[in-house]
Order: C-alpha cells, then sequence, then structure tokens
C-alpha cells in the first residue's frame, strides 16, 4: 500500500474506533441523571459501566484469536454493527436492567474494535512508522473517552440523555464505507477454524464471578462470609481451569507461550495498572464535577477538556518521537511518573478545590495516559510473531480492560460504602434524618437541584471527599506500571508491516515446500 492507501485506510480504522469509544464514553456525564430517572442506585451506576467493560473483556481475546483465523476486514465491521446497534436499543432502555443488559451486548462489538483496530494498524504500517500512527490511534481514543463526555454533556442538555445512544449511527455507517472501499488485506490462508469456546466459557465466569465479589461484598454480605469464600474460591478454580484448557487447546483464546515473552508480560502489568487507573476514576469524574460541584452534565464535560488536551498532545507528540528515534522506553517511563503523580493530585481535591487547580491535575494525568496506552501496544507488538499479532495483541487490550472493569467495580463498591456513611454521618450531625435524600435514602444517588442548602452541602462533601480518595487509591497502583516499564528491554523497532511479514513467510514456506507436497 502507498501513503496514501495507509491513511485512507487508517482513516477508516480509527474512524471505526471512535464509533466504539464514543458508544461507550459519550453517557459518562449523563450517567448521573439517567440512573436518577430510572431510579437506580450507586450499584446500578457501577454496573452500567461495569457490564459494558466485562463483556469487552472477555470478547477482546476471542475477536483477537479470530483475526488470526479468518478475514480481519469482514470482523471489523461485525464489530462496528453489534457496538451500535446494541448502544441504539440502550436508548430504548426503561429501567436499569434493561441499560445494563444492553452496554453489556455493547461491549462485546467494542471488544472487536478494541482488538481489531490496532491488529489492523500493525497489518499495514511497520514497527518504525507504527509510533507517529499510534500516536494519532491514541489521540482518537482520547477525544473519544474524554471528548465524549462533553458531547453527551451537550445533547443531554438539549435533546434529552436519550439521544446519547444514536449519536454513534452515522459514524459508523461512514466507518463502514470507508474500510470496504479502502482497507486492501491478502486473502486469509484458508484453513480449519477452531475456537477454544470451553476456554471462553471457563474465561468469561471466572471474571464475572470475581466483579460480582467485589461488587457485593462489604454491602450485601460480609467480605469474611460463606458467600465471599464460595466466590473466590469459584473464581480461582475457574482460573486454573482456564489454563489447564488453554495448554491442551489447538486454538486457545489466550495463548500460553505468550507469557514466556518478557516484554508480554511487563506490558500486561503495565496495562492491567493502567486500566485500573485510568477506567477506575475516570468513570466517577462526572459523579465528581455533577454531585460534588454541582454542575450541568454540559459544565462536567467541558470541565475535564484539560484532560483531553494532555491525552491528546501526549499521545500525538509522543508517537512522532519515537517513529523519529526509534526509542520508546524514556518516553513510557515518563508517562508512567506523569500517571502516579496525576491521581496523587487528583487525591488533594475536595468540594472547594480551585477548577484552575482540577483542571491543571488532569492535564498531568491525561498526559500520563496518552505517553502510556497505545505505547505498551507498540512495544508488544514489536516482538511478537506474525502468527500471534492478533492474540498478542487482544491480550495486552483484554488485561488492560480487565484492569479498568476490577478498578470501576472494586472503586464503586469504594465510594458506594463511603459516601454512604459521609452522608447518614452529615445529616446526623445536622439534626436530619436519611429520607430528606428520597426514596432511596443514602444508598441512591440524589438529584442536588431537590435538597435543602443544608442536605445539599453533606452531599456535596460526601461525594467530593469519597471520589477524592478513589484516585488515592489508584495512585500507589499506577506505580506498579512505573516499575514494569523501568523493566521493560528496549528492542530496535522493526521496518516491516504484518502484511510484509506475513507474505514473506508465504513466500519462505512455498520455496522450502517441495511442488509435489504442495
Amino acid at each position: 500500500m502507498t501513503h496514501r492507501q495507509v491513511l485512507e485506510a487508517l482513516s477508516g480504522i480509527l474512524l471505526g474506533m471512535f464509533v466504539s469509544i464514543l458508544a461507550t464514553s459519550v453517557v459518562s456525564t449523563s450517567l448521573p441523571r439517567i440512573i436518577t430517572d430510572l431510579g437506580g442506585s450507586q450499584s446500578a451506576f457501577t454496573w452500567v459501566v461495569t457490564a459494558t467493560l466485562l463483556t469487552t473483556t472477555v470478547s477482546t481475546p476471542i475477536w483477537g484469536k479470530l483475526a488470526d483465523l479468518v478475514d480481519r476486514k469482514l470482523l471489523v465491521q461485525l464489530a462496528l454493527v453489534v457496538s451500535v446497534l446494541s448502544s441504539a436499543l440502550a436508548g430504548l432502555s426503561h429501567s436499569t436492567e434493561m441499560l445494563i443488559g444492553m452496554r453489556a451486548l455493547q461491549g462485546i462489538g467494542a471488544g472487536g474494535l478494541t482488538a481489531l483496530g490496532t491488529v489492523l494498524i500493525a497489518d499495514i504500517i511497520s514497527p518504525r512508522e507504527r509510533g507517529r500512527y499510534m500516536g494519532l490511534m491514541g489521540a482518537v481514543m482520547a477525544v473519544g473517552m474524554v471528548g465524549g463526555p462533553l458531547l453527551g454533556g451537550v445533547i443531554t442538555d438539549a435533546a434529552g440523555w436519550r439521544w446519547n445512544f444514536f449519536v454513534g449511527l452515522p459514524f459508523a455507517v461512514a466507518a463502514i464505507v470507508v474500510l470496504q472501499r479502502t482497507l486492501r488485506l491478502p486473502a486469509v490462508v484458508r484453513r480449519r477454524v477452531r475456537i477454544d469456546w470451553a476456554g471462553a466459557l471457563l474465561l468469561s465466569a471466572s471474571i464475572a464471578t470475581l466483579l460480582l465479589w467485589i461488587t457485593f461484598a462489604g454491602s450485601s454480605f460480609a467480605w469474611v462470609s460463606w458467600q465471599s469464600g464460595v466466590m473466590v474460591g469459584g473464581t480461582l478454580l475457574g482460573v486454573v481451569a482456564v489454563i489447564a484448557v488453554e495448554s491442551r487447546a489447538a486454538e486457545p483464546i489466550i495463548p500460553l507461550h505468550l507469557f514466556r515473552n518478557r516484554t508480554v508480560v511487563l506490558a500486561i502489568i503495565a496495562s492491567v495498572a493502567v486500566g485500573i487507573a485510568m477506567f477506575g476514576t475516570q468513570v466517577f469524574l462526572s459523579q465528581y464535577m455533577q454531585l460534588a460541584r454541582g454542575r450541568t452534565p454540559t459544565e462536567s464535560g467541558l470541565l475535564t477538556i484539560p484532560m483531553v488536551a494532555g491525552t491528546f498532545l501526549a499521545s500525538t507528540l509522543s508517537g512522532r518521537a519515537i517513529s523519529r528515534s526509534g526509542r520508546y522506553k524514556k518516553v513510557m517511563v515518563v508517562g508512567a511518573v506523569l500517571l502516579t503523580s496525576g491521581l496523587g493530585l487528583m487525591g488533594t481535591i475536595d468540594e472547594n478545590t480551585s477548577f484552575t487547580l482540577v483542571g491543571l491535575y488532569m492535564l498531568v494525568l491525561g498526559s500520563g495516559v496518552g505517553m502510556l496506552m497505545q505505547n505498551l501496544v507498540l512495544a508488544t507488538q514489536n516482538t511478537l510473531a506474525i502468527t500471534d499479532m492478533g492474540a498478542g495483541t487482544a491480550t495486552v487490550a483484554f488485561f488492560r480492560t480487565l484492569g479498568g472493569a476490577i478498578g470501576v467495580s472494586a472503586l464503586g463498591a469504594v465510594l458506594s460504602n463511603r459516601v454512604s456513611h459521609l452522608m447518614v454521618d452529615g445529616l446526623a450531625g445536622i439534626g436530619v434524618p436519611a429520607s430528606a435524600l428520597g426514596s432511596g435514602g443514602s444508598t441512591s444517588l440524589p438529584d442536588l437541584a431537590t435538597l435543602p442548602g443544608p442536605v445539599r452541602q453533606v452531599v456535596e462533601h460526601a461525594f467530593g471527599v469519597g471520589v477524592a480518595e478513589l484516585f488515592l487509591i489508584g495512585a500507589p497502583v499506577a506505580l506498579l506500571a512505573l516499575v514494569a516499564v523501568i523493566a521493560l528491554r528496549e528492542v530496535p523497532l522493526g521496518r516491516a508491516s504484518g502484511v510484509e511479514q506475513r507474505l514473506a513467510a508465504q513466500t519462505a514456506f512455498a520455496q522450502d515446500t517441495p511442488a509435489a507436497s504442495r
């Protein structure tokens, strides 16, 4: 493919990824209002996000394995259709249960776009040149993840929150058309496709059990209880079963030999930490802005622009620097330091902190994410054999999303308990019963506009302190990413694209195989 053809195909790939991210992130600023309108609780708020992350996590390695077996162009178009149609169905929800179900279905499409986007870029661009293009990819992800909430806030205030779920439809149609016209890949060598359904089922059950335990322990039952024992034991047995099945499967969902690759292992550790720090804290920013600071969804989105700017600029500039120099480790170390520092700084905020300071802290946090997220994928792809490109790339994305799912679920449980206690204590201090918060008491998300002044101050203080503590929890987790990045062994970036490597391998095989055997 010529440079122009690469850019044309890249536009379709990036547009597809933008659709997936936008469909997921556009509702984040309106979630407090959605859950309030549907009569949901803090647990429902958490699970609207966790359900998407759960199915994204589980489906990512399946899509990645399929990418090594069948037509990738068809797969990415199928993922687009699933992602956007499920989003449109979510817009018709009249209960939190239906909303959670549709968001879970949406995560399946998002898993495909997460895995296939980076694999397709690896197909058409060499590792040495991939840095600046991965920078563009990181920038698109940043704009979608952090700019989506801004768009969602505007739509919610102007037309109602349901329209957030339909905004991705025209982008999806455009992405499908562009990919069909511009993406040219060599035909996949036909062979028998065997999907490891047993491994996929065991993996799904193990992750779901873990997240259910994290969500409900401490509220529905004690952390030390027979329910906890059953769920933790079930998770551990499931992990053992997954390893046993994957070690024998002909086409494992997560090939175990990948874990003999030092770069893959360290990238996975760093990606888990990035996922926990990024997803687990960004999700609750909307609650801070709206429930601790009394801002509208539109204002909440506008106030996250510093994070958009930090992620966009850091991702783009670091990608260009890596392509120019061929060195990526120093950039990633700086990104890990910024990520840890940004989380620590965000842990100092409360309901009275200057928005200028909050914006500065978000800029630091966003810059760290921009320097780390896609460059971890680049470092991994640079060491993978072409036959493992799909599975290896998806495995790193899988663990990043798993970290995010665990982070959202765990931090959501922490926030729910902490805010509930703070509100009960605060209301007791002013002599007001918990019923003043509404029919759900301290367990439901309150509507600030309906609360009297003293009660509103209690709620704002509870969410200001509670959300800040989540960032403090995320800071030491981000240190794991720093340690892992420092331990990475930098490998010179290759100059052959994935398609070139595949064609070279096929040519070598043809030359080495006698004509009679072919």
